[in-house]
């Protein structure tokens, strides 16, 4: 983070003396894992934009608290935080959900959102909200996450007039396909590296012996990822072996909601001196274990670029048998080597060690691709982006 004085020459509309204060607000509607991928933005305008009030709105009381200690933990900032309601709505929630349906929340705050200038989101639900009607405020994207999965690549993001990418790969997909104009496009970086930065997410002591660390982070989406087919023989393997640690933490969604069967079935590894599981405490989103551990097994989640950011061994699930070689949905696939087979796992652990310094310039060469990382950080970029939006936006009738 810079101070108020580095980056006030970098600034644009900043002379707020004979205007009304603009207003901001940064939208938290999904689980906890997406404030990462813009509060550091949100404090960045918040301490660097005098003219610019940042407020950030939340459907959750624990959503509120975690963002106080955040932008405590990173220094402070002049934001506002507001819990949306109503308690009711607030408190519906699906099969023991972490968080209320994101439509029926928008719908029920569409007149508290008109309030604001622009609304900053890192999800696609709330481009609905032109749809119900709001018109007014600027909607920017911010993304949360950097992978190659297709499936944020799609018509809503249109409805956006602002779309942030973190590097050449994101940028020109969503352009190439026509989904975003180039002039509602900008090249940010990765804001959430500022916050691990910011945060000090450093190596841990995760074990109590000296083994290999291998973190296990299978996707939420049944149709790619490899834990509905092979997820819990993956779990077995690894607590009948004794040469590797297991870190089994899965993407944050996948068992937001899941019912206690579901939960369960993993009460055979909780105690098991190697495995340690953490279906979506914090450090299953700040970066904690993609620091920590010595090798990564996954399928398709952004995570494998934040992990990546230090080259070391990966390897890769085809749980679905699909035709990946050539796939953009799956060029991480050749950060490492890929199982077939379930009862291929552990030789393909085995390669993943044996055979790193082969993939290290696929990993350097694919997060060159993914983020576009400056010397100036990815969150003051994102909030002069922020700022220059507000200044293009045409005025829209209320």
């Amino acid at each position: 983070m810079q101070s108020v004085k580095q980056i006030e020459s970098g600034a644009s509309g900043r002379s707020g003396a004979s205007r009304r204060k603009r207003q901001v607000a940064f939208l938290y509607i999904a689980q906890q894992h997406q404030i990462l991928h813009s509060i550091t933005i949100a404090i960045e305008l918040a301490r660097g934009w005098p003219d610019i009030e940042v407020h950030a709105l939340a459907v959750t009381s624990g959503h509120i608290d975690y963002l106080r200690t955040t932008i405590a933990a990173l220094g402070g900032a002049p934001i506002k935080l507001k819990l949306l309601g109503p308690a009711a709505l607030r408190n519906l929630r699906r099969r023991g959900a972490s968080t209320p349906p994101k439509a029926v929340m928008l719908a029920a705050n569409l007149r508290v959102l008109a309030r604001y200038d622009a609304i900053v989101t890192p999800e696609r639900t709330t481009a609905m909200v032109r749809r119900l009607g709001l018109i007014r405020p600027a909607l920017i994207y911010t993304q949360h996450g950097a992978g190659d999965r297709g499936g944020p690549f799609e018509p809503r993001l249109k409805v956006f007039d602002l779309v942030m990418a973190a590097g050449p790969k994101q940028y020109a997909r969503m352009v190439d396909c026509g989904l975003v104009e180039a002039e509602h496009c900008a090249m940010v970086g990765y804001p959430k590296f500022d916050l691990v930065d910011g945060l000090a997410i450093g190596q841990q002591r995760l074990f109590e012996n000296d083994r290999p660390s291998v973190l296990y982070n299978p996707h939420f989406d049944p149709t790619l990822s490899s834990w509905p087919g092979w997820g819990m023989q993956v779990l077995e393997q690894f607590a009948a072996q004794d040469r590797y640690n297991l870190i089994f933490a899965p993407h944050l969604r996948l068992f937001d909601g899941a019912n206690l069967q579901d939960r369960a079935r993993l009460a055979k590894f909780k105690d098991h001196p190697n495995i340690r599981i953490d279906l979506g405490g914090p450090a299953t989103i700040d970066m904690t274990y993609t620091t920590a551990a010595d090798a990564y097994l996954g399928d398709v989640s952004s995570q494998i670029y934040e992990f990546v950011r230090k080259p070391r061994p990966t390897a890769f699930l085809n749980a679905h048998g699909v035709a990946w070689r050539d796939d953009p949905n799956y060029r991480h696939w050749a950060f490492g080597p890929v199982a077939e087979r379930v009862e291929d796992l552990m030789p393909t652990i085995d390669r993943a060690f044996a055979e790193k310094a082969r993939y290290i310039p696929e990993q350097q060469a694919g997060f060159s691709e993914t983020f576009d990382l400056r010397p100036e950080t990815s969150s003051l970029r994102a909030a002069r982006a922020v700022a220059n939006c507000l200044e293009k936006a045409q005025v829209r009738p209320s």
